[in-house]
């Protein structure tokens, strides 16, 4: 009987890695839809997504003295520092700034203007669409027309005091978001 059980299983088990190994590693991932994001970051008709990412890393503010009210202090954005990873894993280069800049492993990387913010929920940075700027050598990011940030998660900025006694201390936060970068169809 266990012997029975135990072919049984093992065809089982052949059928089943039979199966997904006639799957295409694109027909595992779900396309880029649009349709859930605010109006204020969704990319014009006419482009395509030509790479999606996620990023995963920190975003150091500064104390600061407010320039517009004296006596007062504010934690200001300092800058970014990511890794971009595939869906699956592998990294895919890196993101820093200011300014903000968006570098493949290939060497290529882009610079942008930020067009747009949308709130994108409590304790998350917003999202945002980004026009970029023509690249810097060829590769991945030739050819990228904008860049939008989506499903972002932590990155505001910190809780902590910020005062006349806290003026020029850093603190860095952890945060992860999507980047998807699109090219003209």
């Amino acid at each position: 009987m266990q012997t029975r059980s135990t072919t049984a299983l093992a065809i089982t088990c052949v059928a089943l890695l039979s199966a997904c190994s006639n799957m295409s590693p694109m027909a595992m991932d779900k396309p880029f839809s649009q349709d859930g994001l605010p109006d204020a970051v969704k990319v014009p008709a006419g482009h395509q997504v030509a790479l999606q990412s996620v990023g995963v890393g920190e975003i150091t503010y500064e104390c600061r003295a407010k320039a517009d009210a004296l006596g007062a202090f504010a934690w200001v954005f300092v800058g970014p520092q990511a890794d971009l990873m595939s869906r699956s894993g592998s990294k895919l280069g890196t993101y820093f700034g200011p300014p903000a800049t968006w570098a493949a492993l290939d060497g290529s990387k882009i610079t942008g203007t930020q067009l747009a913010v949308a709130p994108a929920g409590m304790g998350n940075i917003p999202s945002q669409l980004v026009k970029a700027n023509p690249a810097v050598g060829s590769g991945a990011m030739s050819g990228i027309s904008y860049i939008q940030r989506v499903a972002t998660q932590g990155g505001v900025a910190p809780a902590s005091v910020c005062d006349g006694s806290a003026v020029g201390r850093k603190e860095v936060v952890k945060y992860q978001a999507d980047y998807i970068f699109w090219k003209a169809a």
